[in-house]
């Protein structure tokens, strides 16, 4: 005997996984539902205050005609929503930088994606995963209406033209907002040269930062003085024939060397040899033939001399 359908109305599905499977339900005249899949978030690599471990739901299978705001506006029933995030799929969560204005937002693609929802208190989560499998949420409704069709292709042709004063105001707002960062950024890297502050010694002068506040351990001033002090130490700490083959060559140059100069000595010795008895055996009354041969020999002498 099949068992009766009220006995398992009002319960919840949970697949394998952990998932815990909700019916979704765009109107209420229409039959048709749409199944998500909802988790909480526990990622103990991830701890960021953007997804709170114990307030983070995680969700899968988002329709594409599901924005941030339908999301929130969805949930709100188990509990205050905090924040709503939404992507195209899972993953750690990335500072997006400062929110853009409708006109400089670029279009999202149509797809199904993945959402993370932070709740404001923890027992929210407890509330979803034991929501009824067979109890639909309601996507649009006579409150807050989901345009689709005919009406949401007129709803973004009409939102398409940008009224020439609300455009300046943001341009003029998103500059402001420019101007404000660069400044923080430069006064910021200003503080950390002050702070990390090097003598020729190597000293780093250490001030004293404010109370409740973390400075940051590494800047790019530290860290180009560093690679330059290394530079410096590898040129100083440089290994002379650290290598066979250095040392093999080495030997050779000094070799060579020594024999050279042999040679140059023994070159030398002969030749002043000559010159002194030619000096010995011609006197003052020597001719000009002697006189001449002995200048030549010691102007090659000196030569010699000049080159080593």
């Amino acid at each position: 005997m099949a068992p009766s359908r009220s006995k398992h109305a009002n319960q919840t599905c949970v697949i394998p996984g952990g998932f815990t499977v909700l019916s979704l339900q765009f109107s209420t005249d229409i039959v048709a539902q749409h199944k998500i899949c909802v988790k909480e978030h526990r990622v103990r690599a991830e701890k960021t205050t953007q997804r709170p471990l114990d307030r983070t739901l995680f969700v899968l299978n988002i329709p594409p005609y599901c924005s941030e705001g339908v999301i929130k506006e969805l949930f709100s029933q188990f509990g205050p929503v905090q924040s709503v995030e939404l992507r195209e799929k899972p993953g750690s969560f990335e500072h997006s930088g400062p929110k853009l204005a409708k006109y400089f937002t670029p279009a999202q693609k149509q797809r199904f994606r993945v959402g993370y929802i932070v709740f404001q208190k923890a027992i929210s989560i407890t509330a979803v995963k034991s929501h009824p499998h067979d109890v639909p949420l309601v996507v649009s409704t006579e409150q807050r209406p989901v345009w689709t069709g005919l009406q949401k292709w007129i709803h973004q042709y009409k939102q398409s033209f940008a009224q020439p004063d609300k455009l300046q105001e943001a341009v003029d707002t998103f500059m402001q907002d420019y101007d404000t960062r660069k400044e923080q950024e430069a006064e910021r890297q200003k503080e950390e040269a002050e702070e990390q502050l090097e003598d020729e010694e190597g000293w780093v002068k250490v001030t004293r930062g404010k109370s409740g506040t973390k400075t940051r351990p590494h800047s790019e001033v530290s860290n180009q003085k560093a690679l330059q002090k290394e530079s410096r130490k590898r040129k100083r700490k440089e290994l002379m024939n650290f290598y066979t083959w250095q040392h093999r060559n080495t030997q050779k140059e000094r070799k060579l060397w020594f024999q050279s100069f042999d040679h140059n000595r023994s070159t030398m010795c002969g030749e002043i040899s000559i010159l002194s008895f030619l000096f010995s055996h011609s006197g003052f009354t020597a001719n000009f033939v002697h006189i001449t041969q002995s200048l030549c020999i010691l102007k090659r002498v000196i030569l010699s001399f000049r080159h080593r």
